[in-house]
């Protein structure tokens, strides 16, 4: 069999477990792959090197691709998301100084609900608060911003959102440059375990099922490469079920602790994969139930209307046109390739490619090929619900 190289951008968290699996247990090469995984320091340099063509495909942020075909982010590039890698895995933290000026005004600790958290937050300074986030537009800031927004206090806030590379959150909130940190695993337990921060929430709390990353690639790329695409797709799927099968994940946490792709230690690793976490330093962790999901409840499927979703959020953010952004957006997501490369090796198939965002509270049994899927819970924390096809 001959092999085909290709060229990967991730950039050093958990969620890139899929990529990472998928090279090391030898799924990629039963697809013929050899998958050349290039780490990058930050997601503008993956974003560029993807742009330009120097990477075949790439982990990505999910509303990235979004906001690079809308030109909204570096060089304006048509990209595709050929399925979702990974759902929630995010986490809010603050510094140690926020954390007792919190306390101070009310808030109890711990992972409390989002009602619970805001004011204490968002009064707990006298001068403006500093929100790092991995970048402009990244489901961290989409959903800080939709938590703050619909939570009615946001017109008393004096936000300011500063970009920073993830591996960079917890010595930013050391040096004092940032009071709130919005950052997938491992970097939010990093700032816990330096002692340098505290964690208040995950994402999941905001959004129960929020896409957020992708595997992406460049439209023209994807449409000149079909046998690669669906190869890369197959060895993907393959890891992110082996990664969600819950007796793997001990072994999941080695193979990575050992990769020299990640660099990270055991510990810092256990937490996302696991769902327990230390919210402060030297405190007994806690459950966070579907913290991370790279498979089950069909997390993989790119949904139309979770991108229609995040087009809308991005224009309120950038203030363009609502129609064109969620059309962008929409035309991002491609369950046609998943479709086209999954559905004949057997992957279960919803019978739609869109549906009401935040509708289910509880888990639910949808109409699908094989007549297996549950989906949700993936309400918003106040109780609203996203129709996208009120939005076209």
């Amino acid at each position: 069999m001959s092999v085909s190289r290709l060229n990967l951008g991730y950039v050093p968290l958990v969620d890139s477990a899929p990529l990472i699996v998928a090279q090391e247990l030898n799924f990629a090469a039963d697809e013929g792959l050899s998958l050349n995984l290039l780490r990058q320091p930050s997601w503008a340099a993956l974003r560029d090197l993807l742009a330009l063509g120097h990477l075949d495909a790439a982990h990505m942020l999910a509303p990235m691709p979004t906001a690079m075909s809308l030109g909204l982010s570096g060089p304006i590039a048509r990209i595709d998301a050929l399925m979702v890698l990974s759902v929630n895995g995010t986490v809010i933290g603050v510094s140690n100084a926020m954390a007792a000026a919190m306390r101070d005004r009310g808030w109890p600790g711990g992972f409390g609900t989002p009602y619970d958290t805001v004011i204490p937050l968002l009064k707990a300074l006298d001068g403006p608060l500093r929100v790092g986030v991995p970048f402009p537009y990244s489901m961290h800031r989409l959903l800080f911003e939709y938590w703050i927004a619909h939570t009615g206090a946001l017109q008393s806030a004096d936000i300011r959102i500063i970009t920073t590379p993830p591996p960079l959150m917890a010595n930013a909130v050391a040096i004092g440059e940032i009071d709130v940190f919005c950052v997938g695993e491992p970097w939010g337990s990093v700032a816990v375990a330096d002692n340098v921060g505290e964690l208040i929430m995950p994402g999941a709390a905001i959004w129960a099922h929020a896409p957020e990353k992708v595997l992406a690639a460049r439209h023209e790329w994807i449409e000149e490469n079909t046998p690669a695409v669906g190869a890369l797709m197959r060895a993907v799927a393959r890891a992110a079920a082996w990664l969600d099968t819950p007796k793997n994940r001990p072994l999941a946490i080695e193979i990575l602790a050992r990769s020299a792709h990640l660099d990270l230690p055991h510990a810092a690793l256990d937490h996302a994969l696991m769902g327990r976490f230390a919210t402060q330093f030297g405190a007994a962790p806690v459950d966070v139930p579907g913290f991370l999901r790279f498979h089950d409840r069909a997390a993989n499927f790119p949904w139309r209307s979770q991108a229609a979703w995040i087009g809308a959020e991005i224009a309120c953010l950038a203030g363009i046109d609502r129609k064109h952004a969620i059309a962008v957006a929409q035309g991002t997501m491609r369950p046609d390739c998943y479709r086209q490369h999954l559905g004949p090796i057997g992957v279960d198939m919803p019978g739609a490619s869109a549906k009401i965002e935040g509708a289910m509270t509880h888990p639910m049994a949808v109409a699908s090929t094989r007549g297996q899927m549950i989906l949700g819970p993936d309400a918003f924390f106040d109780g609203e619900t996203f129709d996208f096809t009120l939005s076209e």
